[in-house]
């Protein structure tokens, strides 16, 4: 077997939606739906080995945690541990007053009836009845008449309606899925959730939720948008239902299934913790949240620590978060690439001058701190990254903001290393690095600064006195110069015969405070006209510039 050279014989187009004038694309998100997590269920359904009920307690307890207010906590006709989870929650009295529990059955008496009595004792709870109306299901799996199918969403809700009216110190919600409902015909869908409101008469200020699965993702989002638009317009008493979205990932569009839908007025959106479901998954509502927020939504659910978040998914699921998922991986705030490293680089440096709180760093959509990762990770270094990327590991790193000209003689040496090991350099490899090229706190020195002092002449000038070990012989010199670097330099081409002319000369602060110590600079030129850099760090300027001017005096003795 192979791919067909001719897909259209096996598999059709599916058919756009009889929508006039829709008006989901003129729309825009404005505020957070209702969230419901089927982590419990059908996260849990998805996994090779389900949930124990400490696993399953420990994920609830997350879920409330971060916000969740509508939890799907299991399938209790599954079987015993479903079943004595749910109920336990119940009995002993885990469930918060502001947050709604919800089960799910198919519709038979006798897994309805189980259902309710998983709840039995609680403050209030969904129970959500559905079965499947899509032709496929109703001729392949079934062979019903869509007459039969009818009935039996029917006859389920009335027996959720009896269940509750013996249960009545419970606040009853009632859930109904017309299954399948994007590959089911849009009228018949509507001809049975119709039926089923009829039986169960909700209201405005008790209504129903009605939940519309994208069971199988068939179609481009647009189109889903379109069936709920088109639900939504041709539904009876709208007031007295919650529209309510499910959508898979079989197409890979799951979440912008869902929040197009969502624009087409939708009030309500299930989903997993990073997507986890059958197949290929479910609406990630952790992307869901966090493109809201990107957009200035506040989705009122909770990932200032995603990394615990996806710690405890990871341990309960037994599934890996993958490094590219959007908001959580480890590696979606990360930039090996040189050029996306050095527009990040300027991103976050224009953030230190600008007057207003707005977010503008190039390829990050979000602030990596709200959701509790430091910056250390934005920008790591590979054999493919550039200037910008080692630039910044030693800012974050050591707090060394190198000139771009010293970036640039910095960049082979990081090469180099990048070529010879053939994996991504650490902040540690970066700064090893950079003492070995520039001689920085290093003991194999051809000029080792000792002890030095200035003294200003009465004509103006400076007077350097020190000394220097050179190859580990320690000896005293002197010069003079109009300032300290110069004398510096002076002393050198007296003593050793080494000529260095200045060509530029920086120096910043570390750190803040007055303990702070100090980076310096120096660009030079040798005798022969080549380019001579130097560094210099401590906790004295004066004695930074001068471990600088000794940091080019070495690099000249390492290219001489």
């Amino acid at each position: 077997m192979s791919m067909l050279r001719d897909p259209s014989v096996k598999y059709s187009p599916f058919p756009q939606v009889p929508l006039a004038e829709r008006r989901w694309p003129t729309r825009t998100i404005t505020a957070a739906p209702r969230w419901l997590s089927t982590d419990l269920r059908d996260g849990n359904q998805a996994i090779v080995d389900p949930m124990d009920a400490h696993k399953k307690g420990r994920f609830f307890d997350l879920l409330v945690e971060i916000g969740v207010k509508e939890i799907e906590v299991g399938f209790p006709s599954a079987g015993a541990t479903e079943f004595d989870f749910i109920s336990g929650l119940v009995r002993d009295g885990r469930v918060p007053d502001d947050v709604l529990v919800q089960v799910l059955t198919q519709s038979r008496e006798d897994l309805i009836r189980t259902s309710f009595a998983s709840l039995a004792g609680a403050k209030q709870a969904i129970v959500h009845l559905y079965n499947a109306v899509s032709p496929a299901w109703r001729e392949v799996v079934f062979g019903m008449s869509k007459e039969q199918v009818r009935d039996i969403a029917v006859h389920g809700a009335k027996i959720m309606r009896d269940e509750a009216a013996r249960q009545p110190d419970t606040a009853w919600h009632f859930q109904y899925s017309p299954e399948t409902f994007s590959t089911a015909e849009l009228d018949f869908s509507l001809e049975v959730c119709e039926a089923v409101m009829e039986v169960l008469a909700p209201t405005p200020e008790h209504p129903i939720i009605l939940n519309l699965p994208a069971t199988v993702e068939a179609a481009t989002p647009n189109i889903y948008a379109d069936q709920v638009e088109y639900f939504i317009r041709n539904l009876p008493a709208r007031d007295s239902a919650v529209i309510s979205l499910h959508t898979h990932n079989d197409r890979g569009t799951g979440v912008a299934a869902a929040e197009l839908a969502l624009m087409a007025g939708a009030d309500r959106v299930e989903g997993c913790l990073f997507g986890n479901g059958e197949r290929t998954g479910n609406c990630c509502l952790v992307t869901m949240a966090l493109n809201m927020y990107t957009q200035g939504v506040d989705p009122q659910l909770d990932f200032s620590d995603i990394d615990r978040v996806i710690e405890t998914v990871e341990y309960c699921n037994e599934l890996p978060v993958h490094q590219r998922h959007p908001y959580g991986g480890e590696l979606v705030y990360t930039a090996f690439s040189g050029s996306h490293q050095d527009a990040i680089k300027k991103g976050f440096s224009a953030l230190e001058t600008q007057n207003d709180p707005q977010w503008r760093v190039p390829y990050l959509p979000i602030d990596p701190a709200d959701l509790g990762r430091s910056y250390e990770a934005v920008i790591r270094v590979n054999s493919q990254s550039g200037k910008g990327g080692f630039a910044w590991v030693l800012e974050q790193d050591q707090g060394l903001k190198l000139p771009k000209k010293m970036q640039a003689d910095f960049s082979p040496h990081v090469q180099r290393m990048a070529d010879e090991v053939g994996r991504e350099l650490n902040a540690t490899d970066i700064w090893e690095a950079f003492k070995a090229a520039y001689h920085v706190q290093t003991a194999d020195k051809h000029f080792q600064l000792v002890d030095y002092e200035e003294r200003r002449g009465s004509d103006g000038t400076r007077l350097f006195t020190g000394t220097i070990a050179v190859a580990g012989q320690e000896q005293t010199v002197s010069g003079r110069g109009n300032g300290l670097i110069s004398s510096v330099l002076t002393t050198l081409e007296d003593a050793f015969g080494l000529s260095l002319e200045v060509v530029d000369y920086t120096e910043h602060a570390l750190t803040a405070g007055r303990d702070s110590r100090a980076a310096a600079y120096l660009e030079c030129r040798d005798s022969a006209g080549r380019t001579i850099w130097g560094c210099g760090v401590d906790e004295d300027v004066a004695t930074a510039s001068v471990r600088a001017v000794l940091s080019a005096a070495n690099s000249a003795m390492d290219a001489a």
